[in-house]
């Protein structure tokens, strides 16, 4: 397995990909082909993908606000779970957090998705019950 960056070319394959691991998907605005785009050409170096044999089994997005790197769209291909992609693509993400100078690193996990709660702790991450989530959208597409 290797971690390399991903770039525009990748998107449909990502997508597959984020379909096959469930992730919920907003084509239309945030994921869109156009914004993804954008999100590349600001942050190359935020997205990664991990590869076997030329074909993308995992991705992570890594995000900033300037205080804490945030750990996005971890996804890994069902037929490659288990196998230690996952825990690389954090490790990548952290590494990539790190140099631009952020030493808090974060991610928002669905109450319901064990796996991922039982991951991130064996990571090193540790929960925090007491927050609660608040957002506001501009449309349910964001």
């Amino acid at each position: 397995m290797e971690i390399r960056r991903l770039n525009i070319d990748h998107y449909e394959e990502m997508v597959e990909l984020w379909l096959r691991a469930n992730l919920s998907f907003r084509r239309r605005v945030r994921d869109s082909k156009d914004s993804i785009r954008a999100q590349m050409k600001a942050n190359p170096d935020y997205f990664l993908g991990a590869f076997e044999n030329n074909h993308i089994v995992g991705t992570v997005v890594v995000s900033s606000d300037l205080r804490r790197g945030w750990i996005n769209r971890l996804a890994v291909d069902p037929e490659y779970r288990r196998r230690g992609v996952a825990a690389a693509l954090i490790a990548e993400a952290e590494k990539t957090v790190r140099k631009r100078g952020l030493r808090i690193i974060a991610a928002l996990v669905d109450n319901d998705n064990l796996a991922s709660r039982r991951l991130f702790e064996k990571c090193g991450y540790v929960e925090h019950r007491g927050i609660i989530y608040f957002s506001k959208r501009d449309s349910g597409d964001v």
